[in-house]
């Protein structure tokens, strides 16, 4: 018979950084849309419609410094959070990550029974690494093109991306990429909540997961 552990695994700190880091997302995903294609700029009957570029742009730039400050703290978890949060649990450059790698993929193809992990599996991890990766160049790329006045932003704008253009198709396809990742994601965790025994969902909010263990 299977016997499970409850153990903390998210801290405060990496939880806040989680639902900031979605909500940045979502709302930069709506309105980055709606700048890019402003399919309601005149007025509607009853709606007040007056400057609503501006207000979409401003609720862009202010989900953008959230968006930041949140990459600034997984940052410092990555390197100083608990065992769980830093980069060399979950990533595959160890031994037992290499296999733990295998499982993970295995599992998501049917060929072998979900395996509980704790923290994230190899798999996640190094995607949600990549994610955090992109972001700031997101991040960058949108400063650039936000403070083309800023001699600061200019330069390092020119030496990263070349031009302003360039900048702009590269926030615009991260824009893409970070759409598929929200629906991956939403169906990933879902899945492992279904075939896993870790009560991952629920792990966001309170922090613990169980841990399968076998009676002695």
């Amino acid at each position: 018979m299977a016997y499970y552990r409850r153990i903390k695994v998210w801290s405060v700190l990496l939880r806040l950084f989680h639902w900031a880091f979605a909500l940045s997302i979502f709302t930069l995903l709506v309105t980055g849309y709606y700048i890019h294609n402003p399919f309601a700029l005149g007025p509607w009957p009853g709606v007040p419609t007056n400057f609503i570029m501006a207000k979409v742009r401003f609720l862009h730039f202010v989900a953008g410094y959230v968006f930041i400050a949140a990459l600034f703290v997984r940052l410092y978890l990555l390197l100083f959070g608990n065992r769980y949060e830093r980069f060399w649990d979950f990533l595959p450059i160890t031994p037992r990550n290499i296999r733990r790698l295998g499982h993970t993929i295995k599992a998501y193809l049917y060929l072998e029974p979900h395996q509980s992990h704790g923290g994230h599996n190899p798999l996640a991890g190094t995607v949600y690494l990549t994610v955090i990766l992109l972001g700031i160049f997101l991040a960058l790329s949108g400063l650039f093109l936000l403070y083309p006045e800023s001699a600061t932003w200019t330069y390092w704008g020119y030496l990263l991306f070349g031009s302003q253009q360039v900048a702009r198709m590269f926030h615009y396809l991260l824009f893409w990429f970070f759409f598929i990742f929200v629906l991956l994601h939403l169906y990933l965790v879902i899945w492992n909540d279904i075939f896993g025994t870790e009560a991952i969902i629920s792990s966001i909010f309170s922090g613990r997961k169980f841990l399968k263990k076998e009676k002695a």
